[in-house]
């Protein structure tokens, strides 16, 4: 069992002193941290407990010009050492911290009063007190151990509270994809470039192809090589402090994240809850302070640009309300996002702290007036997945899955697609009407091409019209159209119109000699063209063949039966008699017989029936 804890904790409470004391290892790496005594960069030091846990600690600086760093630490933490010195109490970081813990909603850790040998048993108290009833009012209810690194007292307590929180920790899910943001980035001569962070979730073996993301960029990685604690190891599981040396990557950012490939849905823009917590929890979120700044003189005004810090990244973002308790971030840098994410929104200038949970991500342009509004009311609903699919029309399976979204509840599922029902009910709708209204104004048409009736459907600029032509043979059907040579139309409509009369003269011909086909000047005269002799050929009347020769559609199985009964192979003047026509209808029924199969060419004159 391996579990990871981030200290926490006012500057100079003896977070550092207190991991020393209990790894036996220096967490402070530089040798301008240890001559000031100061954390200035996350610091990580590891043991092993007395039940063979492995746990390894990420010391977070607790000065308030390092509150960055310290959040940093924070994020990819499932549980948090909070420290209190008992000479010095409750302080204004400690307030921040816990914040910090309470934005990202870790709720289980331990509390550890330090220095206890600078304090008397009054003083102790109240201290543990104060420090109990703060950390209880946000959630934060943790066992309490008091301890004097420097004496050794509580220390053997202290082992056996953190042998407790690794077992009652739930276990993380090695199979589940990898997020491990970087905190650290680095060279090592003849191995390449080394990034360290928290592994949560997941499992990274040496060999893994990894996507590599880094301000915005994202890139392939192989990985080359693990180490956790000092250890070289082929694969590194949750939750563990690990090293990944990545193969022919170079100039790595420090914040750079490594992921699954395609796992999470890579994106600037999100929208969240926000939630204030901290000195915050009394005052106006962003977006309620902001739309009444004009209604509250001498309201203070929140920026519209804060810090997001999400795991080890911070980057400054842009703060749109969308209600009294939703906003849009949008930031320059693109990050790995997942519905339910948890962060910290923190205001430089007040030092104001907001919890963000992620509601959607990449979501579509705010574009219409009073759009904002709609979408924060659409936000507030439980079934996010819904709420995705609605806001976008349709979105592809695979969106949801890369998100964490179930499948949405009321949703069409079309190949790789999720359409919402409603839509596609409207869809069906209009191109029901854009048929009806081709044939009213058509009557011979053989109906809308596909494409067109695509476009009729009015689908949204951000999807692809491939989508629409995919979709059309599906509503055609509830619609009760058919899609015929690409074409649709309402089987309901078929008809000959004005056409009936010409072309029943023709049957008529026909019934009486089947194979003498009537001149074009005949079918001019009974007002069959082009358009209309397609109509009746589509609707089953009439045969046609080459150069306007028609024919009644059994003519070329009449045409069979008589041919049959001459000595094969037979000349076309020969079949041209028996079946008393002439050689403008023979050649054209011949080749068509020849197409069918029927009959074969025995040389450049000669055919016989194929029996």
């Amino acid at each position: 069992m391996r579990r990871v804890l981030a200290t926490a904790g006012h500057v100079d409470h003896g977070k550092s002193t207190l991991v020393r004391a209990v790894t036996g290892r220096d967490p402070d790496r530089l040798r301008e941290e240890r001559e000031r005594g100061l954390t200035i960069q996350l610091g990580y030091a590891w043991t092993t407990l007395p039940s063979g846990a492995e746990v390894a600690f990420v010391d977070v600086p607790g000065h308030q010009r390092f509150v960055g760093t310290m959040l940093s630490g924070l994020g990819p933490a499932p549980a948090v050492v909070f420290v209190v010195a008992a000479d010095q109490g409750w302080q204004a970081q400690s307030s921040e911290h816990l914040a910090a813990v309470e934005a990202l909603g870790i709720t289980d850790g331990l509390l550890v009063i330090t220095r206890c040998d600078l304090a008397d048993d009054d003083a102790r108290t109240r201290v543990r007190d104060e420090a109990t009833r703060r950390l209880d009012e946000v959630g934060f209810t943790a066992p309490v151990v008091e301890v004097s690194a420097v004496t050794g007292q509580g220390m053997d307590e202290l082992r056996t509270a953190l042998d407790d929180l690794a077992t009652r920790l739930p276990e993380p899910d090695p199979v589940a994809p990898v997020r491990l943001w970087g905190d650290r980035a680095f060279s090592v001569s003849g191995a390449g470039t080394v990034v360290t962070g928290t592994l949560g979730t997941g499992t990274i073996r040496t060999g893994d192809r990894l996507t590599l993301l880094d301000q915005g960029t994202v890139r392939e990685a192989t990985v080359r090589g693990l180490h956790s604690q000092d250890t070289a190891r082929d694969e590194v599981g949750p939750v563990s402090r690990v090293a990944v040396n990545l193969r022919r990557v170079e100039d790595v950012g420090r914040s750079a994240v490594l992921l699954t490939p395609g796992a999470f849905e890579v994106a600037a823009t999100i929208d969240v809850a926000l939630t204030p917590v901290g000195d915050g929890g009394s005052l106006h979120s962003p977006m309620a302070m902001q739309a009444h700044n004009a209604q509250v003189p001498g309201e203070m005004r929140v920026v519209e640009r804060a810090t997001l810090h999400v795991g080890s990244a911070d980057l400054e973002v842009h703060v749109r309300p969308l209600g009294a308790e939703t906003a849009r971030l949008t930031s320059d840098t693109r990050l790995p996002w997942r519905v339910g994410d948890r962060a910290i929104l923190r205001d430089p200038g007040s030092r104001r702290l907001w919890s963000v949970q992620v509601l959607d991500v990449d979501p579509l342009p705010l574009a219409r007036r009073g759009a904002a509004g709609r979408r924060g009311q659409a936000l507030a609903s439980d079934d996010l997945a819904t709420t995705r699919l609605r806001s976008r029309v349709a979105d592809r399976v695979e969106a949801f899955a890369r998100l964490g979204l179930e499948a949405p509840g009321d949703a069409v599922r079309h190949g790789d697609w999720y359409v919402d029902a409603e839509t596609m009910e409207a869809w069906r709708t209009r191109l029901t009407e854009a048929v009806r209204a081709h044939h009213a104004q058509a009557a011979l048409s053989a109906g809308v091409p596909v494409a067109e009736a695509a476009r009729a459907l009015g689908l949204p600029d951000h999807l692809p019209a491939a989508l629409g032509q995919e979709l059309v043979p599906v509503l055609a059907e509830q619609a009760l159209f058919a899609v015929t040579d690409g074409r649709v139309h309402d089987p309901a409509s078929a008809g000959l119109g004005p056409a009936e009369a010409g072309v029943a003269a023709v049957e008529d011909k026909l019934r009486v000699s089947p194979f003498v086909a009537p001149e074009s000047r005949e079918l001019d005269a009974l007002g069959l063209g082009s358009t209309e002799l397609a109509a009746a050929a589509r609707l089953g009347r009439l045969l046609r063949l080459p150069d306007e020769v028609v024919l009644l559609p059994d003519a070329p199985a009449r045409a069979m039966r008589v041919l049959a009964g001459l000595e094969q192979p037979f000349t076309m003047s020969q079949a041209r008699a028996v079946l008393g026509t002439t050689r403008r209808v023979a050649v054209p029924l011949l080749e068509h017989l020849d197409a069918r199969g029927w009959t074969r060419r025995v040389d450049g004159s000669l055919r016989q029936v194929v029996r």
